[in-house]
C-alpha cells in the first residue's frame, strides 16, 4: 500500500514507522510548505495535520479519488462539507477523534454505561481529560466523542468546558507535560462513585489504529468509522 502522509510531526513520523514495519510505503510527506503533491501515486492518505490545513488536505485528496483517514481534530465545523465532497467524487473517508483500538472499545463501553445510567437520577456525570501541553484543542476530540456518547444515550442535552449545570456534561481539560492522553468518566452519587478510565501509555496505539484503518478502506467507497473497521456495529 502506498501512503501519503499529511502532517509530518510526531504522529506522522510514528505512522510512517508502523506503516513500513507492516510492509507499506510512504510516497509523500506533506507539511506546511509542500507544494508538489503526488496524488496519483497514493493508494490512501492519512491526515494528522492541523485544524487549519485539514479540510483543504482532505478535499484535495477526494478530488483525486484518494481515500482519506483523518485524525485531525478542531476542524469539524466543515465536516459536512468534507463528507459532501467525498460523495461527489466517489471516494472514501474515515474520520475518528481517536484511532486507538482501545479508545474505540472505550467509546462503546462509555455508550453502554450511559444507557444503564439513564434512569438513575441520583448520579451526576462528569468528565476529565488530560493531554500533553502541545495539544492545540480543548477539550480533546476524544472527550467530545465521549460526551456525545453520553448525550446520545441519556437525558443530558449538551457538554460544556469547565461549566456545570442541569443536563450538562461538564468537561475538565488539563494539559500536563508529555501525557499522551487520559480520559475519565465519573458518575457520582451521595453514596458511591462509578468510574471508567482509559490511559494511553504512548502514541503508538493511535498510529497503529490509523494504519489498520488505511488497510481496511482499500477498495471501498463511502463514509465509514472505526466501528466499521473493528466490526463494532
Amino acid at each position: 500500500m502506498k501512503i501519503g502522509l499529511f502532517g509530518y510531526g510526531k504522529m506522522g513520523k510514528m505512522i510512517e514507522q508502523i506503516a513500513q514495519d507492516r510492509g507499506h510505503t510512504v510516497v509523500a510527506r506533506v507539511d506546511v510548505d509542500t507544494t508538489d503533491i503526488p496524488f496519483e501515486n497514493m493508494h490512501v492518505a492519512i491526515d494528522f495535520s492541523t485544524p487549519d490545513a485539514a479540510f483543504g488536505n482532505i478535499t484535495s485528496c477526494f478530488e483525486h479519488k484518494v481515500p482519506v483517514i483523518s485524525g485531525t481534530t478542531g476542524w469539524l465545523d466543515q465536516f459536512g462539507q468534507a463528507v459532501a465532497q467525498c460523495e461527489t467524487h466517489q471516494s472514501a473517508f474515515i474520520y475518528a477523534s481517536n484511532f486507538s483500538l482501545g479508545v474505540n472499545v472505550f467509546f462503546e463501553l462509555n455508550a453502554y454505561l450511559a444507557k444503564i445510567m439513564k434512569g438513575l437520577d441520583q448520579y451526576k456525570v462528569s468528565m476529565e481529560e488530560i493531554h500533553h501541553t502541545q495539544k492545540l484543542d480543548a477539550p480533546s476530540g476524544t472527550a467530545i466523542t465521549l460526551a456525545e456518547g453520553i448525550i446520545g444515550n441519556t437525558n443530558y442535552a449538551d457538554w460544556k468546558l469547565d461549566e456545570d449545570g442541569e443536563h450538562i456534561v461538564p468537561i475538565t481539560s488539563k494539559r500536563e507535560g508529555k501525557v499522551p492522553g487520559t480520559h475519565t468518566i465519573l458518575y457520582k452519587s451521595p453514596v458511591d462513585d462509578i468510574e471508567i478510565k482509559h490511559t494511553a501509555h504512548n502514541r503508538e496505539g493511535f498510529a497503529l489504529g490509523a494504519v489498520i484503518a488505511a488497510e481496511w478502506i482499500q477498495g471501498k467507497t463511502g463514509i465509514f468509522s472505526m466501528k466499521d473497521v473493528l466490526n463494532l456495529t
